[in-house]
């Protein structure tokens, strides 16, 4: 009997030391740190990984997490220096450098995130406002938010938290401005296109009034050229025909009168109302082509020439 009592006993004192151990011991990771409260009192953060020891019952461990920390804020407006308003999309890296004035500051990463949100909203506030919008938007954006960051730490540092890095992810104008400036630029741009156009238009008529001009001189001194050596022409024409004419008159005009005959006489077009005794047909009726009745065909022996209709 006793030594069932005596085992018994034993059993648990054993489980009583099995369970102290258990709860006397936690372990801390890598990407953890942990603050040991004894009766909510705060005793010096663990950093190290690895397996520590509490007081069971008395002491409870609260763990902070050692990476870095997201701080995403949402976009608010914010006035610049010339007077442009500016919507603003900013976000925050952190980690907590102090873990037990992180504890008794802000507790939890929830309650971090809240005031760290505040403190950024204040620093883009006065740093932007300092600045154009040119600078802001284009100009000097990575040395204000280095100003940022620095005064956003001065103030974090309070509560145990510093700032890894501040980033403006997008600043730009507000919708409706947008709208506006991007109808000024597209004014503008089709008021340089339309220039752009009369300028070529312009560039464009003169080379056409050049070529029109040069087209008429060349045109004018062909012509020019055509008419002197028509004009030669015809004065050599002229000339050999004195000369034929000279050389045997009856010849010459008989030559001409079938030349006449030809151009007058068509069988397409063809209309003259003379008498056949005038003197235009005289060819046709003597082949010396005498006026008189010498040689003189009888008047019955000559044949009338039909007139074609037209």
């Amino acid at each position: 009997m006793k030594n069932s009592f005596l085992g018994g006993g034993i059993l648990v004192v054993f489980l009583i030391v099995v369970i102290g151990l258990y709860s006397s011991a936690f372990t801390v990771t890598q990407n953890q740190q942990a603050l040991v409260l004894r009766l909510g009192n705060p005793r010096p953060p663990i950093t190290t990984p690895g397996l520590h020891w509490k007081v069971p019952f008395i002491d409870t461990v609260v763990y902070l997490d050692k990476r870095i920390l997201d701080l995403e804020n949402p976009s608010q407006e914010v006035i610049a220096s010339d007077q442009k308003r500016l919507v603003v999309d900013a976000f925050a890296r952190y980690r907590i450098s102090d873990p037990l004035k992180y504890y008794q500051a802000v507790g939890t990463v929830e309650g971090a995130n809240s005031r760290l949100a505040t403190v950024l909203n204040s620093a883009l506030r006065r740093v932007l406002g300092e600045s154009t919008f040119t600078q802001v938007v284009r100009d000097e954006r990575e040395g204000l938010m280095a100003r940022i960051k620095e005064q956003v730490n001065r103030e974090a540092s309070n509560f145990g938290i510093t700032v890894v890095d501040v980033r403006i992810r997008r600043a730009d104008l507000p919708d409706a401005n947008s709208q506006a400036v991007f109808q000024r630029m597209q004014t503008e741009r089709q008021r340089e296109a339309a220039e752009i156009r009369a300028q070529g238009g312009e560039a464009a008529q003169r080379t056409r009034s050049r070529a029109d001009r040069e087209v008429t001189i060349l045109l004018a001194e062909a012509n020019s050229r055509g008419e002197a050596v028509r004009g030669q022409g015809d004065a050599e024409r002229n000339q050999i025909f004195a000369q034929a004419y000279g050389r045997d008159p009856e010849f010459f005009t008989f030559y001409r009168s079938l030349q006449a005959y030809e151009q007058s006489i068509k069988a397409s077009d063809t209309r003259l109302v003379l008498s056949p005794e005038a003197d235009f047909f005289r060819f046709l009726r003597n082949p010396q082509g005498t006026r008189g009745p010498v040689g003189a065909a009888p008047a019955d022996s000559v044949t009338p020439v039909p007139v074609p209709a037209r």
